[in-house]
């Protein structure tokens, strides 16, 4: 419970302080969390999974609201591409494979070596959805010539 109730403060400050994180966010995160709480309460009654409690709830919600603030981190730096293609494909790489990590780290702080939920796959996840929040402006289309010129000068 103690990790939980401090990654939940540093959440709250995260979202409360960061201008980066929109309405838009918070709503991303509040779907997801919402989604997974029915996927675990329907695996409950259908694959007699354990209940869920209010503590497994919570860091259900910490963990992709922290994934989702990341991706939100993620895609300032490097903004979503118009284009469909190899750039998409490699970013995509670059947010998930690095956020697996993190969400087993996170796991084990959030409900130690007996888990019952997948909360590095969740966090991995969140991570991704959130990373689509900013898109690449367009790019005008200059003559190469100019192009040229413009990055010399």
């Amino acid at each position: 419970m103690n990790w939980t109730l401090v990654l939940g403060c540093v959440v709250f400050l995260i979202y409360v302080l960061s201008p980066w994180m929109t309405l838009k966010t918070v709503q991303r995160a509040v779907g997801i969390t919402l989604f997974l709480q029915i996927f675990y309460l329907m695996g409950h009654y259908v694959m007699e999974w354990p209940f869920p409690t209010p503590l497994v709830l919570i860091q259900l919600l910490v963990a992709s609201s922290l994934g989702v603030a990341l991706g939100v981190c993620f895609s300032k730096v490097w903004p979503l591409p118009l284009n469909k293609g190899f750039e998409r494909i490699f970013r995509t790489f670059l947010i998930v494979i690095p956020s697996l990590g993190l969400g087993m780290g996170l796991q084990i702080l959030l409900q130690g070596a007996q888990a019952t939920q997948a909360i590095y796959l969740i966090f991995a996840l969140a991570a991704w959805i959130g990373s689509g929040q900013f898109v690449r402006a367009k790019e005008e289309e200059q003559p190469v010539q100019k192009k040229v010129v413009n990055g010399v000068s």
